[in-house]
């Protein structure tokens, strides 16, 4: 795949249209070996972060609709890889299970087994780690297999918290073996609290469950400036007044939640890397216009973009 700690990104930008899903193919092959992408269009677009920490070979990607399969993996160590729908929506089949995943929704495979994917225009995030690592945590893992974990659970929400907090520090994570170990014992440990956590919360209510797949959407699509509340709407399966009226209760909009998402984001984007500017903070987080995001910066943090990295830099 690649070397562990570093970050490789694959994008179809660029490739002959043509071309495109014959190179996709390629990419998934090489990030996880058996692996099969098949679209209706062979104007196949998609990108991919790929990246192994540890034991752990992770890949970040989104794409057009595909269908998406995996060839019995056959090798000395015992494995298993976590699906974790971040937009959009997909059905996996592996043996005699059937599972839908909406966004925040995770399942746990065997790449020892045939599988596939049928997914929506999508974004996913995909982990193959050792199997004994979440079997000692989880007792009845095989049970858990190929059956969808709930999204919307306590632990769920703080396990997708994690997820979203590693990959943005994806690029300047440069920590050693001891580094590398400690996120791996971390995520099993969340992992196992959410697989866990998913048998003991089974009365949650459809509404708080519609609410947190609102919020992971727009925390997964930060950087499209067209996210909006048609935008959510679409990816929930449902109308935009009941998308407004799910962050009515809450005493918000999805305008004002989205907005500061961004906000906060872009804040802790410009204190953790020094080198991104002002207009690149703004931009890869949404905003087409940097002076319109500098004033909301300013209406919600109290001073400029400039200011709070300066102000920060000279406290810290």
């Amino acid at each position: 795949m690649v070397m562990t700690g570093v970050v490789a990104k694959y994008a179809t930008r660029g490739i002959a249209p043509g071309d495109r899903l014959r190179y996709w193919n390629a990419v998934a092959e090489d990030a996880f070996r058996g692996t099969s992408v098949q679209a209706e269009s062979q104007m196949f677009e998609g990108e991919m972060l790929c990246w192994s920490l540890g034991q752990m070979a992770m890949i970040r990607t989104r794409s057009i609709a595909a269908n998406v399969l995996r060839r019995a993996l056959y090798g000395n160590e015992e494995r298993v890889i976590m699906h974790v729908q971040l937009r959009g929506s997909g059905r996996h089949y592996q043996g005699d299970r059937e599972t839908q995943l909406e966004v925040g929704d995770f399942v746990i495979g065997s790449p020892h087994e045939n599988y596939r994917f049928e997914l929506s225009p999508h974004e996913m995030m995909v982990v193959e780690f050792p199997h004994h690592e979440l079997a000692k945590r989880v007792p009845d893992l095989n049970d858990r297999m190929a059956r969808r974990i709930c999204g919307t659970t306590p632990a769920a929400r703080v396990f997708n918290d994690f997820l979203h907090s590693m990959w943005r520090q994806a690029d300047s994570a440069q920590g050693g073996p001891e580094w590398e170990s400690g996120i791996n014992r971390v995520f099993y440990d969340l992992a196992a609290m959410a697989i866990q956590g998913d048998s003991q919360h089974g009365d949650h209510t459809a509404n708080r469950g519609q609410r947190w797949r609102a919020y992971a959407l727009i925390e997964s699509c930060l950087s499209d400036p067209d996210l909006c509340t048609n935008t959510i709407a679409r990816e929930l399966g449902t109308s935009a007044r009941t998308v407004q009226n799910i962050f009515a209760e809450m005493g918000t909009t999805p305008s004002a939640a989205i907005l500061d998402r961004r906000l906060e984001r872009a804040a802790e984007k410009l204190l953790a890397d020094p080198t991104l500017s002002i207009t690149e903070a703004a931009f890869s987080h949404g905003f087409n216009d940097s002076a319109y995001f500098t004033r909301c910066f300013r209406q919600k943090f109290g001073v400029s973009p400039r200011a709070w990295r300066m102000g920060h830099s000279a406290g810290g």
